[in-house]
């Protein structure tokens, strides 16, 4: 697959415990993404973070360790991102989901075409 070289940035916050279909929110994004073909898809775990209701989720709490911050990161075309935004819309009840230009430097896998 080659990506275009200016590109767009999909960011979505969720929190670790958020889910869908019974199984993490960010593994059912994740899950989607490949099932639409899109370049690929990271999942970051956060240390610290809140959002819109200001409740604090950190690793130094016990009891809110399990509620970390996750950030998706999907980097590829606006029309392919544009295929994942129903899905999105339809499963993200709470978080912050952005999009912005990126230019793509390099995007090779190491397997033979």
């Amino acid at each position: 697959m080659k990506l275009p070289e200016d590109g767009r940035l999909l960011r979505i916050f969720i929190g670790e415990s958020d889910r869908a279909d019974g199984k993490p929110l960010y593994e059912a994004i994740v899950l989607k993404a490949r099932e639409l073909n899109l370049a690929g898809a990271t999942v970051l775990r956060g240390i610290m973070g809140f959002g819109a209701d200001s409740r604090m989720h950190t690793a130094k709490l016990l009891e809110l360790s399990e509620d970390l911050p996750v950030v998706i990161e999907i980097v590829d075309s606006k029309e392919n991102l544009d295929k994942l935004t129903p899905f999105l819309d339809e499963r993200v009840k709470e978080g912050l989901i952005t999009l912005e230009d990126v230019k793509v430097i390099k995007y090779r896998t190491s397997k033979a075409p």
